[in-house]
C-alpha cells in the first residue's frame, strides 16, 4: 500500500428526490492498494456512498477526486477505465449468455482488438480462479461463482479500484472465506485497490487494511480495525456489534477483571492473549 491517494471523498450533503438526506458530512482517503471497508448496518447509505465514488450518484454537495480530479468532470468512459462497482446481486449486473460474452463486453466497447479481449478475458477469469469456465452459460452458475464473474468483468477492462457492494451477501461460509481470499490476493498481488462495503464485522479484522463506520449517511468514525473497534456500547449506537472474538475478551477483562492491556479481534490474537492470562502474563 502507498501513500498515494486515488480516491478523495468529501461529500457535504446528498438528498434523495423526496428530500431524505442520504449522505453528510463525508471525507475521507483511499489510498493506493489499499484494502478499505465501509461497514454500516442496513439502511446507513453504504450503497449510496459508492455510487458516489462510482460517478453513478453526481448531483451531491461536495467532490469525489479520482486521482486529484473532479469525478463531476470526467466522462463515463474515463471513470470506468479506472473505477468499476460490483453490485450486491450479481443478477443485476449480468446479462450476457455465456461467460466469455459477459467478460468480454467492456473491452469489446473499449475498443480494443479481438486477440486482445480474448487475452483480457482469459487472464481477468485466472484472476478470479474461474479459468475454464468461458464458455459455460451465465445461469448455470452458482452465486458466488456469478459474483467473481462480475469481477472478472471489471478486471478485463482494467480497472486498478473495485467497489465492492456487501460482495459476501447470500454466500455461505465456506463462499465468505473464498471470496474474501480473492479479494486480499487481487490487492495483494495484483495492486488493485479495494473499497468493500459490507455490514459482517467479523470479516473485517482478517483482511482490511482501513475501516470506516457509516450511519445515518455519516461516517462516525474511522480507523484501522483495532482503532475503530473499542467497546460494544459505541458499536449498538450505530446498529452493530463487535467481532464475536473482541466482544468476549471484551467481557472477560471489564466483567471478570482479567486484565487484558488491548482487546484482541482475530482468533490468533486471542489465543495469545487468554494463555498470557492464564499463566499470569497478561497481554
Amino acid at each position: 500500500m502507498e501513500d498515494i491517494a486515488r480516491l478523495s471523498v468529501t461529500i457535504d450533503s446528498f438528498r434523495y428526490p423526496d428530500g431524505t438526506e442520504a449522505l453528510s458530512g463525508i471525507n475521507f482517503t483511499v489510498a493506493k492498494g489499499a484494502f478499505t471497508g465501509i461497514l454500516g448496518s442496513n439502511g446507513s447509505g453504504k450503497t449510496t456512498l459508492l455510487k458516489a465514488m462510482d460517478g453513478l450518484v453526481k448531483d451531491f454537495r461536495g467532490c469525489v477526486l479520482l486521482d486529484n480530479v473532479d469525478i463531476k468532470k470526467l466522462t463515463p468512459k474515463e471513470i470506468y477505465r479506472k473505477v468499476g462497482l460490483v453490485f450486491q446481486n450479481p443478477d443485476d449486473q449480468l446479462f450476457a449468455p455465456t461467460v466469455f460474452e459477459d467478460v468480454a463486453f467492456g473491452p469489446i466497447n473499449m475498443g480494443f482488438t479481438e486477440n486482445e479481449v480474448v487475452q483480457r478475458v482469459k487472464k481477468a477469469l485466472a484472476d478470479v480462479d474461474m479459468e475454464g469456465n468461458a464458455k459455460k452459460s451465465i445461469h448455470n452458475l452458482s452465486f458466488g461463482q456469478r459474483k467473481r464473474i462480475c469481477i472478472a468483468g471489471l478486471l478485463a477492462m482494467g480497472h486498478e479500484i473495485l467497489l465492492l457492494d456487501e460482495p459476501t451477501a447470500g454466500l455461505d461460509p465456506m463462499g465468505e472465506y473464498k471470496m474474501m481470499n480473492l479479494l486480499t490476493n487481487l490487492n495483494s498481488k495484483n495492486g488493485v485497490t479495494i473499497v468493500m462495503a459490507t455490514h459482517s464485522v467479523d470479516l473485517v479484522p482478517l483482511f482490511l487494511h482501513r475501516l470506516y463506520i457509516l450511519s445515518k449517511g455519516r461516517i462516525m468514525r474511522g480507523g484501522t480495525p483495532e482503532e475503530v473497534f473499542t467497546a460494544p456500547g459505541e458499536m449498538e449506537h450505530v446498529k452493530l456489534r463487535l467481532p464475536h472474538i473482541a466482544e468476549l475478551i471484551y467481557r472477560l477483562k471489564h466483567e471478570d477483571n482479567i486484565p487484558f492491556k488491548k482487546v484482541p479481534l482475530t482468533i490468533g490474537e486471542a489465543r495469545r492473549a487468554i494463555t498470557s492470562a492464564v499463566s499470569g502474563n497478561y497481554s
